[in-house]
């Protein structure tokens, strides 16, 4: 009984990494190939109101209105909404002396986070389509125009731009950049088949009247929004040529405060919104426990993996192959980093981004379960 239990334990945990990582990725790329929905694209150009919420970022927020201004878009279609979530500097005031009409500056005297000044300056927009922007990311001239052109077709609710990154060569960076473009190529497919099941935080734009303004302190307005779209009945799809440029992790320690906020956002997202685990309450429910839940699962069905292995090493080759393959693969990293020319090598590349994702997702679960409420930026 406790072998077969084991087997089982192997089997099963076994199966739903590699559908995660390899399966569901085949899988909607095969779906968006056999069964594509074209968005009806042309040149729109509606009225647009972009909101940037910022805290003490009065350099980057300048220049990121700025960048705003210069965008190839209608100006008089085009108006800049900053929310000053309790800043203490000069952001404020560094922000009212730029010399256009086209920003309104609304000035929160505590901080509350992103989605509570989002719900609040949300309501003062001028504009039928809103673009929800970050502060650090630099957009191409033509983003916005990229991004509204999918509003033509009266089936899009929201649409998310692509987010790259610069100076991504070498060392960890790469690794960063190696996985940002695996994900970018699940959304691609997510989107030519129907819907995505999230949108690039620094960069998307939604149809005002489906904006629903979000709890405060809500982390993952970029899941819960889009999310809230598609259950409207209206599609959230990717838009590859709208770009925002951004640098990438240098370090894992960098990409670690990121990436583990931003995981457990998802834990997060869920106790706000249960709907999204019920499959006939969320329309896109097998995609977004596929892309999103599953992933956070793997840290965990990887230590059942080594255990189970572990236990079953003597009873077949395969199974002792199996730990002996864990166990070179943790060598192989560990020797790694005492020898920098081992890291450029792609297979200790893909591994060590493996890893290190697994580890920032099991630390997510962590991070959660001490802070429901996370941290407001």
């Amino acid at each position: 009984m406790l072998h077969t239990s084991v087997l089982l334990a192997f089997w099963a945990s076994l199966f739903v990494v590699v559908f995660t990582y390899v399966g569901y990725p085949l899988w909607i790329l095969a779906w968006g190939r056999l069964f594509p929905k074209p968005v009806r694209k042309r040149a729109y150009f509606p009225r647009v109101t972009a909101i940037l919420a910022v805290h003490n970022a009065a350099e980057s927020a300048v220049s990121k209105v700025e960048n705003l201004l210069s965008l190839d878009y209608p100006a008089g279609s085009l108006d800049i909404v900053v929310a000053c979530d309790g800043c203490t500097d000069a952001t404020a005031d560094a922000l009212r002396n730029i010399a256009s009409r086209r920003v309104r500056v609304v000035e929160f005297p505590h901080r509350r986070g992103k989605a509570a000044c989002l719900a609040d300056v949300a309501g003062m927009a001028a504009g039928e389509v809103l673009l929800m922007v970050d502060v650090r990311q630099r957009l191409e001239p033509d983003a916005l125009s990229r991004l509204v052109a999918n509003f033509a077709d009266q089936d899009i609710g929201a649409v998310s731009g692509e987010l790259c990154f610069l100076d991504e060569e070498g060392g960890f960076a790469a690794n960063v950049g190696a996985y940002w473009r695996y994900e970018k190529m699940i959304r691609n497919a997510e989107a030519r088949s129907g819907s995505v099941v999230g949108v690039t935080g620094a960069l998307y734009a939604i149809r005002r009247d489906l904006y629903v303004p979000l709890p405060a302190g809500t982390v993952l307005d970029d899941v819960l929004t889009p999310m809230n779209v598609v259950r409207d009945g209206y599609r959230v799809v990717f838009e590859a040529g709208a770009v925002a440029w951004d640098t990438p992790s240098t370090t894992s320690t960098q990409e670690r405060v990121r990436k583990v906020r931003t995981l457990a956002g998802n834990y997060q997202a869920v106790a706000i919104a249960p709907w999204l685990v019920i499959p006939f309450q969320n329309p896109l429910w097998f995609r977004f426990v596929s892309h999103k839940l599953l992933r956070l699962a793997v840290p965990w069905l990887l230590c059942i993996l080594a255990a189970s292995s572990a236990v079953l090493a003597f009873s077949h080759p395969f199974y002792l192959a199996c730990l002996l393959a864990g166990l070179g693969g943790i060598a192989l990293l560990t020797a790694a980093t005492w020898l920098p020319a081992l890291s450029t090598w792609m297979p200790v590349r893909l591994m060590s981004t493996f890893l290190h994702m697994n580890l920032y997702a099991g630390q997510a679960l962590v991070a959660y379960v001490r802070n429901p409420r996370l941290h407001l930026w």
